[in-house]
């Protein structure tokens, strides 16, 4: 089904923290300056003043740096439910978070809010732009519900970052490049984005002059991103998760450029122990390189491909995005706030 089928007619109503005005004629949020305004949103938000409504509040202990986590898609299905009482949605979305977001326990405080999602059957046909588009209804507004919420009472003026996987990426996208505009002064705050798993393209960047993709294991204010693959994606050519003009960066050796990264210099994976919760690190498992046309990480030393397709390519390590290089994002993950706090101390 076509985006032109599925989207919902928008309307402007009240948001927590006061960032939407209006009402269902289509006014606009405007920023404290009034030089900017963002789109209507869709409905009313989950309340997030309710404890309930947050997968994590403050996870990881008192750090002096926040990471704002999104998670991915949690469930199929043919109809876009409400699952903000579901406890079988939220299982899988700390499930999901074990295997995705945790790698930023060990450096940050986790605020993780649960959120209407579209489910995956949703995306079947749809371009990664087309997908972007859908989630401007619902998954937008409670999102935005819970960035206001999280930076007018957790937050207390620290620096931050923005990570997430697959649908949270894509939520992240949309934070950076609507949210960050309507708020300059927690964009001045941010030490990095990774909204791994979703396309930060050329275009998108141009658009936004004022967001810029990262370059190094170190520099600040950047988004870091890729998706992973094997070589025979390519055959896919753009798919949901992999637009033209696409950018990644190697998450093991932190460079733009084709040069690979062996295995062996992978700090570790992360794999779930067969019939457990638990998880094991695994070394020497995946190898990377940017396909610098492409704008993929591709690795050559695993086969374990996703089942999906139609919507990934024939070859995407869409779920393995985050656990293929665990162990490279927690290093870098510190590395990027031990150069954020150098360079505000003008070192």
């Amino acid at each position: 089904m076509r985006l032109k089928n599925l989207l919902r007619t928008m309307c402007g109503l009240t948001l927590t923290a006061g960032l939407i005005v209006g009402s269902a004629t289509g006014a606009y949020a405007e920023s404290s300056t009034g030089e900017y305004q963002i789109r209507p949103l869709v409905g009313e938000p989950m309340d997030y003043s309710d404890s309930s409504n947050w997968m994590y509040i403050g996870k990881g202990g008192d750090k002096p740096v926040d990471m704002f986590f999104i998670y991915p898609t949690v469930f199929g299905g043919e109809k876009y439910p409400d699952i903000d009482d579901s406890p079988v949605i939220r299982a899988v979305a700390r499930a999901n978070y074990a295997k995705t977001g945790s790698v930023f326990e060990s450096s940050c405080n986790i605020y993780a809010p649960y959120y209407r999602q579209t489910n995956l059957s949703v995306a079947e046909g749809l371009t990664g732009k087309e997908y972007e588009e859908y989630q401007m209804q619902e998954q937008r507004t409670d999102i935005y519900a819970a960035l206001d919420y999280y930076f007018e009472h957790y937050n207390q003026g620290k620096p931050f970052m923005l990570s997430g996987h697959s649908q949270g990426s894509c939520m992240v996208k949309i934070i950076l490049g609507e949210y960050m505009q309507l708020h300059p002064e927690y964009l001045d705050r941010m030490v990095a984005a990774y909204p791994i798993g979703f396309s930060i393209d050329k275009e998108y960047l141009a658009e936004h002059p004022y967001l810029k993709f990262a370059s190094s294991s170190d520099d600040t204010g950047v988004i870091v991103s890729w998706n992973a693959e094997g070589p025979a994606n390519k055959e896919a050519g753009t798919t949901l998760l992999v637009e033209d003009g696409a950018l990644s960066i190697n998450p093991v050796n932190w460079r733009r450029d084709g040069e690979t990264a062996s295995a062996s210099e992978n700090l570790g994976s992360r794999e779930q122990v067969k019939g457990t919760l638990n998880f094991e690190m695994v070394p020497n498992l995946a190898d990377a390189a940017v396909d610098t046309e492409r704008g993929t990480v591709i690795c050559t030393t695993s086969t374990d491909f996703n089942d999906n397709t139609e919507l990934f390519g024939p070859a995407s390590f869409h779920s393995h995005d985050y656990d293929f290089y665990y162990y490279n994002i927690q290093v870098n993950a510190w590395d990027r706030i031990a150069s954020y706090y150098r360079q505000k101390a003008g070192m």
